[in-house]
């Protein structure tokens, strides 16, 4: 039926599919085969149904089938060695050389090639672990049967294993046992596919749920201590009152409560490394601190608490089987409870050796330059001492754990002003107060950045800088968060 037929065309259905469409010499329609490397439902069969063409990058072994194998004539299609194996010959290829097409039905292990006219492996749909120091196949490698296990007992007929199917899409087939292999096999790939799917989609869930639950813990506790403002007030007012009772590098002092109605000794800590007056600057400092914090808290942690719900909603349905996880997870990023996934670009991998990882994120302020996130603690310390030099601008919220932020001036004295709130509000979204309204940010000089030695990592001290007191404005985060980028190798 196929042999002599014009491979008219090849479409890649990644991850594990692709179809090759035939023209044969004698008939006016294309015959379509679908083959398919699904790890619960690997098969090649004639195409009956409908097929959604991918759209957007491939890989390299889709590309080298389109290249060398499109217009080529099918010299022979055959099975090796009576196993679960499909071998395609072409001849008349664009390269004029003799070209095929292997494809392995192994369950987990189905992989496909291109070979040469000597079997020399040119491409392979799954290659070998890195680590794997033998492998059977790669390319370059010449292509050679598996070791078969096959059962010495044939297993039942292949159409006694497959349930009946209804009707085909045209009402009627030549090949009714492909049409089988295609109704059973492609549901049961989709029903996995599927299911992985919701899996991803409640780890995806489950993840968010647990940094949304630490945000409203944190929360509270800033409310329960804005409830002590006063108290503080108190305290440094009366450590202000017994300045001569104040010993040079005292670790606390003990003075009459004035504000209790008793008048009973209070035992107040002090800085050892500050005078007293200094001391009682800081009392008042983190009073004002926590005035601020609960001026907004009630608000944040109302909003905390609605996404703490929605995501706790999200994962109840993700339970319900009757709803396509597409769909949920879909109406989550909608909602801004889940960020969209990033797909490789497989053309750029293989164009551009991989790069040594870089231990930042790269984002585009609204001028043009450049800003780095530090990924972890430990990337933190490589950022701020390794990729960042003595001007650059340095960011890190205030009292608080995060990523650290190096705005890079690139030659310029100083920053502009708008890049400089673009920074900051990336360095609060890279923290547990992402979604805060007001956010404090040091901001410093590289040069003013010290890290103490054996200090754990990210942990680092001042010299200099300023507090910036952040007004955060959603949308200016959302820009910022389109511009990532693959940071540049020259950096």
């Amino acid at each position: 039926m196929l042999d002599g037929a014009e491979l008219a065309d090849v479409h890649p259905l990644p991850p594990y599919d692709f179809l090759l469409v035939f023209q044969p010499r004698a008939a006016d329609f294309v015959r379509r085969i679908r083959a398919s490397l699904h790890p619960e439902a690997s098969r090649v069969h004639l195409q009956h149904g409908r097929v959604e063409l991918h759209e957007g990058s491939v890989g390299p072994f889709f590309r080298a089938l389109e290249t060398d194998l499109r217009g080529a004539r099918l010299a022979r299609l055959s099975q090796v060695r009576g196993d679960r194996v499909l071998r395609l010959d072409f001849v008349e290829t664009p390269s004029g050389r003799a070209r095929a097409l292997v494809v392995e039905l192994f369950g987990r292990r189905s992989n496909a090639y291109l070979v040469d006219g000597n079997d020399r492996i040119l491409a392979l749909a799954v290659p070998p672990p890195p680590d794997k120091t033998d492998p059977r196949a790669a390319v370059g490698l010449t292509w050679t049967p598996p070791i078969s296990r096959a059962s010495a007992e044939p297993g039942p007929a292949l159409a006694e294993s497959l349930p009946e199917a209804p009707a085909p899409p045209r009402g009627t087939t030549e090949a009714p046992l492909s049409w089988r292999v295609e109704h059973a096999l492609a549901a049961r790939a989709d029903e996995s596919d599927r299911e992985r799917f919701a899996r991803e989609l409640v780890d995806r869930a489950k993840r968010k749920l647990e940094r949304a639950k630490a945000l409203e813990h944190g929360l509270v506790e800033r409310s329960k201590a804005g409830d002590d403002a006063e108290r503080v007030r108190q305290d440094g007012e009366l450590i202000k009152a017994n300045l001569h009772a104040i010993a040079r590098g005292a670790t606390h002092v003990e003075v009459d409560d004035l504000f209790d109605p008793e008048c009973a000794r209070r035992k107040l800590a002090l800085d050892p490394k500050k005078r007293g007056i200094e001391n009682a600057e800081a009392y008042f400092d983190r009073y004002h601190k926590l005035l601020r914090a609960k001026a907004s808290v009630a608000d944040e942690l109302e909003r905390a608490r609605a996404k703490r719900t929605a995501l706790e909603t999200l994962l109840a349905r993700s339970a319900d089987t009757s709803l396509d996880p597409r769909d949920l997870e879909a109406e989550a990023i909608e909602a801004g409870l889940l960020d969209r996934r990033q797909e490789p670009d497989a053309r750029r991998r293989e164009k551009h050796k991989p790069e040594p990882r870089k231990p930042y994120r790269s984002y585009r302020a609204s001028k043009g330059s450049e800003i780095r996130v530090g990924r972890n603690a430990s990337d933190n310390d490589d950022l701020t001492f390794h990729y960042a030099r003595g001007n650059d601008i340095w960011m890190h919220t205030a009292d608080t754990p995060g990523s650290h932020v190096v705005l890079v001036l690139a030659g310029k004295s100083e920053p502009d002003h708008e890049e400089l709130v673009d920074a900051a509000h990336l360095a609060a979204h890279f923290s547990p107060l992402e979604q805060a309204a007001r956010v404090r940010v040091h901001v410093a000089r590289r040069k003013e950045v010290h890290k103490p030695r054996g200090s754990k990592p990210g942990l680092v001290h001042l010299s200099g800088g300023k507090i910036l007191d952040l007004r955060v404005q959603p949308e200016r985060t959302k820009r910022l968060l389109e511009t990532a980028r693959t940071p540049p190798p020259a950096s």
